[in-house]
């Protein structure tokens, strides 16, 4: 096992390396689906908005909410980790939406799916840009919950 977490320069909507590979990312908590590496997600793959949607959508029947898990298969090996983790969306004077539980949360309940189907995660520094978290905040829930389990994470930073 290692707690490594290996940061590379690219698109996390295409990840490096072989075999399975989960793209994890932060949702909010209000079916707002629009702004940020969402709508990369969107340009490659229908799937991941289609179902969060219909997930918000249909949330009084189902486990919608700050720290829910909902993985999503878009072509193989590829599956996107819709991670709900933050509370509605930044608006002025009503501090940062990300909830750093939340993603603490969600990323527990990715751990046993990743190794159950010998996947990597990869994603971009999550939670920290609209939903306005810190990096140095976030990285330690990844290498607890992640990597110290022994899933592989990848970490992209646009080029």
């Amino acid at each position: 096992m290692t707690e490594h977490i290996e940061y590379v320069r690219g698109d996390a909507t295409a990840p490096r390396g072989e075999g399975p590979r989960i793209i994890a990312h932060v949702c909010n908590d209000r079916g707002g689906w629009g702004k940020g590496f969402v709508l990369a997600l969107s340009r490659r793959w229908p799937e991941p908005e289609r179902a969060y949607r219909a997930w918000h959508r249909e949330r009084a029947s189902n486990d919608f909410a700050l720290g829910a898990l909902q993985l999503i298969p878009v072509e193989p090996p590829f599956q996107v980790a819709n991670m709900i983790g933050q509370h509605g969306t930044r608006r002025a004077g009503q501090g940062v939406p990300v909830r750093y539980e939340a993603i603490d949360e969600a990323l527990r309940r990715l751990a046993p799916e990743a190794l159950r189907l010998g996947a990597t995660v990869h994603m971009p520094r999550i939670g920290c840009g609209l939903a306005g978290g810190r990096w140095d905040r976030v990285e330690p829930l990844i290498r607890e919950r992640l990597t110290k389990r022994g899933v592989g994470v990848t970490v992209y930073d646009p080029d």
